[in-house]
């Protein structure tokens, strides 16, 4: 995936420089446990409204439509407010599949989890229900590539052919610094879009002082976690 990806934000709302959170790059993630021969099979997805996760659990439960149980748990961002976290045990004991895996959800946002269940016929009882729902939601999420979600300033400028590529070069390897390239446009000229507070300065110095970075106001940028990183 690209190392950083811009995003106006949906509600409108200006953004703050503080406001970021991990959530799942765009994907699908599957992962199957057996205990006591009942397995448990969790598929987690990124996911950015309630509706989207409600049919998202929907989807799961068509295609396994002769599962015993489809149980559920998604978070959501919700910008100046606290997340949205719902869950379903759909048919389990209460508390013992939906809350626990949202549990193991905290830490990430956008987030859907289902886990569907094929009885073995062997009862596991309230503790080993908890534990096995924990358990398939554990192992999904080591494979889940995380992102941060998070608003930075942008800034435009354009520069010629010639110098384009040594410019870009400098501008990725400062990535370290909070700088991140995310766009570049080729036609008679090269014009870049850049994300970072140090942006004006870099450009200023790499440009000899012949280009100026334009403030293009403020977006959501991606930035790559790692695979597995709740888990790390």
């Amino acid at each position: 995936m690209p190392a950083s990806t811009p995003q106006t934000d949906p509600t409108g709302q200006h953004l703050t420089p503080d406001e970021s959170y991990l959530r799942p790059a765009d994907g699908q993630w599957e992962a199957t446990i057996e205990v006591r021969r009942s397995t448990f099979t969790a598929i987690a997805r990124r996911v950015t409204s309630e509706p989207e996760a409600r049919a998202f659990v929907e989807e799961v439960r068509k295609a396994y439509p002769d599962a015993r149980h489809h149980c559920s748990a998604f978070i959501l961002h919700t910008p100046g407010a606290q997340p949205v976290a719902r869950s379903s045990d759909d048919g389990e004991p209460a508390g013992t599949a939906g809350q626990p895996m949202l549990d193991m959800l905290r830490g990430l946002q956008d987030v859907a989890v289902v886990v569907v269940r094929y009885f073995g016929g062997v009862l596991l009882g309230t503790g080993g229900l908890v534990r096995a729902y924990s358990d398939a939601v554990r192992e999904v999420l080591r494979l889940v590539d995380v992102v941060r979600r998070q608003p930075e300033r942008l800034f435009h400028f354009r520069l010629d052919h010639a110098e384009a590529g040594r410019v870009e070069a400098e501008l990725r390897s400062a990535g370290e610094a909070g700088v991140r390239v995310v766009d570049v446009k080729y036609g008679r000229d090269v014009q870049f879009t850049v994300a970072g507070s140090g942006v004006p300065e870099l450009v200023a110095r790499l440009s000899g002082g012949r280009v100026s970075a334009d403030a293009a106001g403020m977006a959501w940028v991606e930035v790559p976690v790692g695979r597995g990183a709740l888990n790390s």
